[in-house]
């Protein structure tokens, strides 16, 4: 097994995958038990993924990714969504708190009423915005674990929302956040490592 960091400095963006690497369910359950850890803001879990593995639909969908050739040569493709409308299952996500005695019953009305007062108090522009970060952060998750495991990865923005919404039958209040094509990198297409600023450029301490 890979130490931590191992893991960090071999995850690329993988931009061509061999042919014939098929990703049984089995593998991706297991990187998707661990993504169920990532974190969220009030544990609303607003992540929710759509994993495309069927050859044709993989062909719709890089029609609408502008027709990269990564979706085509991807063992899957995996489309991470996020829920807008997250804060109104909280009642829901905290059930469990309160049956095993963790919350009594006041501070399960507080945490569930308060939650979802400050979502809608900040808007549908926040709560779009709250879709993508907590999305995001699972899908980074997403992307180590899949490493973990054998598998490179590859997150992308190249692609038309509507037409992925469309095809993918994404319920209404969902972002479609990124693609992220998995599979085993052809590793001789690799480019180098592109540059990537010193700590002292990107840290400030005060």
């Amino acid at each position: 097994m890979m130490e931590f960091s191992e893991i960090v400095k071999k995850r690329r963006s993988a931009n061509n995958f061999l042919a014939d690497h098929p990703i049984t369910q089995k593998e991706l359950d297991e990187i998707f038990d661990l993504v169920k850890l990532s974190p969220s803001a009030f544990n609303l879990q607003h992540a929710s993924y759509i994993v495309v593995k069927d050859p044709a639909v993989k062909e719709q969908v890089k029609e609408a990714a502008f027709g990269q050739f990564k979706v085509s040569s991807a063992s899957a493709v995996v489309a991470v969504l996020g829920n807008m409308k997250a804060y109104t299952k909280v009642s829901e996500i905290y059930m469990g708190l309160k049956m095993l005695g963790a919350l009594t019953e006041e501070e399960y009305n507080k945490i569930t009423d308060e939650t979802i007062s400050f979502y809608e108090a900040q808007g549908e522009a926040f709560q779009k915005e709250e879709a993508i970060r907590n999305a995001s952060l699972s899908a980074m998750l997403f992307m180590l674990a899949a490493k973990e495991k054998g598998w490179d990865t590859c997150p992308m923005i190249g692609f038309d929302p509507a037409q992925i919404k469309n095809l993918l039958n994404v319920k209404e209040g969902y972002e479609v956040v990124m693609l992220v094509a998995v599979g085993k990198e052809k590793e001789e297409s690799r480019r180098p490592r592109g540059y990537r600023k010193p700590v002292s450029e990107f840290v400030a301490y005060i």
